[in-house]
């Protein structure tokens, strides 16, 4: 008989607790929402960078609107381009596509900043509110 206890390998004890996934730790950093709301240094960082953003947004979008747009006339000037129904059909049809594109464009990267700082604002352990796609 103490031969056959020799050869079964010992018994293991089993160790249970609180499982991981029921434990919250506390956010590691301060959320910076409150950063903004109580106007520290750091919030006006924040705000600081989103209005950076979103100016950065517009100005591109008006330089494209210059550059596609606002040289219309200097082409007009040329004689050979001058004539003809080329110059209505340019003002009159051609111009809004691309308005359109160059308005829709600012509106993706506009809304792609303000999604960009509201993951940055928001505490990781809340959850996401519905998203619209991009």
């Amino acid at each position: 008989m103490p031969e056959e206890q020799q050869s079964q390998p010992p018994r293991r004890e089993v160790v249970t607790g609180v499982p991981r996934g029921g434990r919250t730790r506390p956010p590691a950093h301060t959320p910076a929402r409150s950063e903004i709301s109580e106007q520290t240094t750091l919030g006006a960082t924040y705000v600081r960078a989103l209005m950076r953003s979103q100016l950065r947004a517009g100005l591109a979008a008006l330089a494209a609107l210059v550059l596609l747009v606002g040289l219309l006339p200097l082409l007009f000037l040329l004689p050979r381009v001058a004539s003809g129904p080329l110059v209505w059909v340019a003002l009159g049809v051609l111009v809004y596509p691309v308005l359109w594109c160059v308005a829709r464009a600012y509106v993706i990267r506009a809304e792609r900043n303000e999604a960009d700082f509201t993951g940055l604002v928001t505490d990781p352990t809340e959850s996401p509110g519905p998203r619209r796609p991009l």
